[in-house]
């Protein structure tokens, strides 16, 4: 599903206005000042409203006579939404947000590797290589390289033909993707050999070796971040 635009001024002012209720301000329930807001935005009428539209669809705000437009509570919130989770967590690279992720992939990721090799088509192989070619490719070049990452973990979730399976994938894209700007724009190692082994068990048609894989690029997944908290630890800033 592709993610909202956040183009232009109604695709920004929505995004801005997300950010802010998911960080909490305004509170849950608490009603919004839609004039304040607006000035404050230096946006017109039409895109607040617009921009609350969006929202109300993905569970964010409502609107009442004599209330004006308020907070759902949280338990309202489509949170499992690509855009609700990517404005929540976009651009997040604490701790305890890259522990979360990595415990959501050891979840996902081995099961999905193992199902793709059970499962997978000559089209998904063909996407699968397709990306890892990409990938080689982007050597040197990190903005490149986590695109590219992302297009062969995405083709792997597509390869387990599970639609519930393919759509943990905006589950794990935004935080992958923070992930990867910190690991490849800290110059680590080629991450063509892991995701190799990966795809010739998943072609190899052995469920058990493309598990075993998944499982030991998301070990040296962890390793990656680990050397990176520890520069950050001796002195680097954070």
């Amino acid at each position: 599903m592709p993610a909202y635009s956040e183009r232009g001024v109604h695709g920004q002012t929505v995004a801005r206005i997300a950010q802010r209720i998911l960080a909490g301000d305004p509170a849950e329930r608490e009603t919004i000042d839609v004039a304040a807001l607006q000035a404050e935005l230096d946006v017109s009428q039409t895109v607040v409203r617009e921009a609350f539209k969006v929202l109300a669809a993905k569970g964010l705000v409502d609107a009442r006579q004599r209330r004006g437009t308020f907070v759902r509570p949280r338990a309202d919130w489509n949170l499992l939404d690509g855009d609700v989770i990517r404005w929540q967590f976009s651009g997040r690279t604490d701790g305890k947000f890259l522990e979360n992720l990595h415990e959501v992939r050891g979840i996902v990721e081995p099961a999905g590797a193992r199902f793709a090799a059970q499962r997978r088509t000559d089209a998904d192989l063909s996407a699968l290589d397709d990306a890892l070619t990409a990938m080689a490719e982007s050597a040197g070049d990190p903005a490149a390289m986590v695109t590219t990452d992302l297009v062969f973990h995405r083709a792997l979730l597509a390869a387990t033909h599970n639609e519930l399976l393919e759509r943990m994938e905006v589950v794990l894209e935004t935080g992958l993707a923070e992930r990867d700007r910190l690991v490849h724009g800290a110059g680590h190692d080629d991450p063509v050999p892991s995701h190799r082994l990966v795809l010739d068990a998943i072609k190899a048609g052995d469920p058990d070796a493309a598990e075993r894989a998944m499982q030991d690029l998301l070990d040296k997944a962890r390793r990656d971040l680990e050397r990176i908290s520890r520069g950050h630890a001796g002195g680097a800033a954070p």
